[in-house]
Parts: C-alpha cells; sequence; structure tokens
C-alpha cells in the first residue's frame, strides 16, 4: 500500500504553501523505525506492574511538579503527589529552589500537608523543625536524643530543575541535570518562551483508566475520525507529522486543512467553521476572505489576538504556527504544546491506584504588563464533565469527547483474552518511543 498516498499531501507539503518564513525546527524530519510487537496487556491492568513502575520509574524520572509562578517568594512550598509518594519542593532563596521527600525524619509523617507559604518546615506530629534550605533547626527535648547528628538529620535532597517556567523533580538526587535530560527541546521553544506565560486555568480530572491508556489517547491523531468527527473538515490527521528525538517526541498536527478521510470537499469557509466549532445554528464567527484559503485567514486571524499582547514580533510568525497543533511530549507524562496553543499536560496514577489517572491540563497564556496571579486548580471528580470546568472554552467538549472512550479502555483491557495491545507502524509513532523509553528504565540497574 502506498502509505503517502493514502495520507494526502504531507506536512512539509503545507509547509511549502506558508505565506511566511518556516522556522527550521519545522522543517526537521525525524522519524524513526520500531519493532511491531505488541505491548502486553499486563502494562495498564497489574498492580505488580504499577508496582515496578513506582521503583524504576517514578522514583528515577524527571517530572513536571509545578510553575515556578506556584513558588515566586522565599518560603513558598508545593506539594508534589506521585504513585502514593509525597515531595517537597521549597523555594529557599532568590533563584534557588530545593526539593525534599515530604517527610518528617523522626516518625516519618508529612512535614506539609498541602502547598503554600512557610518560614519554617516543622511537623505537626512532635515539632522536629527544619529551615528552608533542609538544616535541621530544632529537636525538641534534645536531651532525649543522645546520638542524634544534627549534620546527618539535615533533610535529604532531590533533584530539582527548571525549564521554561516549570520546576521539575527527580527522587534520583545522582541523576544527570535536567538540561542534558531535555536535550535540544530548548531550541524547538525558543520561538515560544513557556516562561513569559502564566497559568491562566488549571483543571485536574480523575479518570478511570491506567495513566498510560490515559495519556495515549493524546498522543496521535489516528482517533479522530471516530472520536472527534465534527473536526475532519478542518484537520488533517492522517496529515501528521511524527517525530522522535532522545528522550522526546512530537507530533504536528496541520489545521485549517481538510482530513484525507473526508469523501466531500468542504469550502473553505466549511473548513473554517469546522476548526472554529462552529455549531449549524451559528452565525460564523468570521467569514473567510473572497479568494483566501481558510488557512490563511485563521493564522492572519490568529496574529490580530496576539498582536495586542506580543507586538509586531507576531509578524515573524508563520502560518503554521499560527493554526497547527504542535504537540511535544517529554518522557515519562509532561506534554508541552509549542507555538501558541497554550496547553499543557501531564499524566499521573491517581494516588496508588493503577487503574486510574489524573489529568492534568494547563493553559498557558502570554500576557503583558505584570504577571497575573496562576489561576487555582479546578479539580474534577471521576463522575464529573470537562464542562464543568468553564475556563477550558470549547476545549471542554473535545476533552469530554475523548475521555469518554477511556473507562470502556480499561474494561475492555481487563477484559480481553489477547495478550498484547497492537499499535500501528507510524500513527502511534509517539506512543512506542514511550514504551521504547520505559524499557530502557528496566535495563538500567537499580
Amino acid at each position: 500500500m502506498d502509505t503517502t498516498t493514502e495520507r494526502g499531501v504531507t506536512y512539509q507539503e503545507l509547509l511549502d504553501r506558508d505565506t511566511h518564513e518556516v522556522p527550521d525546527t519545522l522543517r526537521i524530519e525525524q522519524p524513526i523505525d520500531f519493532d511491531s510487537d505488541d505491548i502486553p496487556v499486563a502494562a495498564y491492568t497489574s498492580r505488580a506492574v504499577h508496582e515496578w513502575e513506582k521503583e524504576r520509574l517514578w522514583a528515577r524520572s524527571w517530572q513536571m511538579a509545578c510553575r515556578e509562578e506556584h513558588i515566586p517568594e522565599v518560603g513558598d512550598t508545593h506539594v508534589y503527589e506521585i504513585a502514593g509518594r509525597s515531595y517537597l519542593v521549597v523555594r529557599t532563596a532568590a533563584g534557588e529552589i530545593k526539593g525534599y521527600p515530604n517527610a518528617c525524619l523522626h516518625r516519618g509523617r508529612l512535614l506539609r500537608d498541602c502547598s503554600g507559604p512557610a518560614s519554617e518546615l516543622r511537623c505537626a506530629f512532635h515539632g522536629f523543625c527544619w529551615n528552608l534550605d533542609g538544616s535541621l533547626k530544632d529537636v525538641p527535648c534534645p536531651w532525649d536524643f543522645p546520638g542524634l547528628d544534627p549534620i546527618s538529620w539535615s533533610l535529604p535532597e532531590v533533584s530539582v530543575g527548571t525549564w521554561g517556567g516549570f520546576v521539575f523533580i527527580n527522587p534520583d538526587a545522582a541523576s544527570a541535570p535536567l538540561s542534558t535530560y531535555i536535550g535540544d527541546l530548548t531550541r524547538h521553544f525558543e520561538r515560544w518562551p513557556l516562561e513569559d506565560r502564566y497559568v491562566q486555568a488549571h483543571v485536574a480530572k480523575v479518570i478511570p483508566c491506567n495513566w498510560k491508556a490515559c495519556q495515549e489517547a493524546f498522543m496521535e491523531s489516528f482517533h479522530v475520525v471516530t472520536t472527534h468527527p465534527q473536526l475532519l473538515p478542518g484537520l488533517g490527521d492522517t496529515n501528521a507529522q511524527y517525530d522522535i528525538f532522545g528522550n522526546w517526541s512530537r507530533v504536528i498536527a496541520a489545521n485549517a486543512t481538510p482530513s484525507p478521510y473526508l469523501r466531500w470537499a468542504p469550502t473553505e469557509q466549511e473548513i473554517l467553521d469546522s476548526m472554529m466549532d462552529r455549531r449549524l445554528d451559528e452565525e460564523p464567527r468570521f467569514v473567510v476572505p473572497a479568494g483566501q484559503t481558510a488557512r490563511v485567514a485563521a493564522a492572519d486571524r490568529q496574529r490580530d489576538a496576539l498582536r495586542r499582547v506580543l507586538g509586531d514580533s507576531v509578524d515573524d510568525l508563520c502560518d503554521a504556527e499560527m493554526v497547527d497543533s504542535l504537540q511535544y511530549t517529554l518522557f515519562p507524562n509532561f506534554h508541552p504544546w509549542g507555538s501558541y496553543s497554550r496547553l499543557v499536560y501531564r499524566f499521573r496514577p491517581n494516588g496508588d491506584d493503577h487503574a486510574s489517572s489524573i489529568m492534568d491540563v494547563m493553559v498557558l497564556s502570554p500576557y503583558a504588563g505584570e504577571r497575573p496571579a496562576p489561576a487555582a486548580v479546578t479539580e474534577l471528580g471521576v463522575d464529573d464533565d470537562w464542562t464543568e470546568a468553564p475556563e477550558l472554552g470549547r476545549l471542554a467538549k473535545i476533552f469530554q469527547q475523548d475521555s469518554f472512550n477511556l473507562p470502556s479502555v480499561q474494561r475492555g483491557l481487563e477484559s480481553t483474552t489477547k495478550p498484547g495491545v497492537t499499535f500501528s507502524y507510524y500513527q502511534e509513532t509517539k506512543i512506542r518511543h514511550f514504551y521504547k523509553l520505559l524499557d530502557e528504565c528496566q535495563a538500567v540497574e537499580p
């Protein structure tokens, strides 16, 4: 089968039609060949696999804990929890952030039950206390602990790094620096600095499926034809380009262009209306000018919207940067979108439960003047709809369509007699890459 023909026009061919200069990073094509082996169903259903992930993945990998704006002042703390374990991120000084296991060295109680400002880290059980820099500050009844060495009783540290305004931790204090781990990712985001954004919205929803199954639903465009059929006139799903770069990957899905799946040719206005999620009973959000394509019209409109914040620098951004979905994935669970799509995803186990997960959605927006305060987290339970988070706008409906499938995915995985899950060769490249990196975790000595 000629897969190139089946996928229609390639993404690079779309870039050839751009009205502006296209950045070199979008011209990179870096596919990779993977084997076609199935992934064992146990990866999603086994408690033993979950326990392995706790020791070999979550205890040794770089993971996004919060934004720097969540801890802007000295003494600000953020509690980050993953797979039943708790860590404390602390602004210890101007320009310095440290991370500790969130546990008292006396009897193990959490040092902090929730995020917030603190002048010291004092245990609420017996009063053992540490300075913000982790040094021991106070021992109640010191005469009763004659062998306690204050130096050895400093709080143990976890590795901390920052990128794009995010704070990452790695519980493995001997890990390579975050800058080494992310490699060339920084160059890709030079044109779209995430550190110059603020958290306009943050929604965290519990979803009743394994965190990997949840994450995988957002790592490919293959599902669009069935899950989001209303988007097909304005989303080139099978035109998407998938690239692999070390510990991270990306998919670039072309918007304002029709899906090759369509058996009819939409007009430029129909393409735009689909992209804008226009209902049949609504007037068009705006009309495509005569002689112009929906892709160029949408790009021009987006430049005008961003000009109020970014100024005339928007004229350096190409049409693709204005309209396409550029979704990056940093192993194991961090998904920042490129350009000004504003979305960031994070996927985690829900507490210590291997069969449910938490999906975080952040909306990172550029701003002019003083940085606005970050939005509080809207927490949605397993029975809540994404549409109960109006701050997500029209995206809430898209997330609801995605989430509709996921409980049934988990139930099906627990019911199937097929021993493995089969992924496509190209369109699910990012998922195959994820499992390649997960396999490498197993190869590292404990």
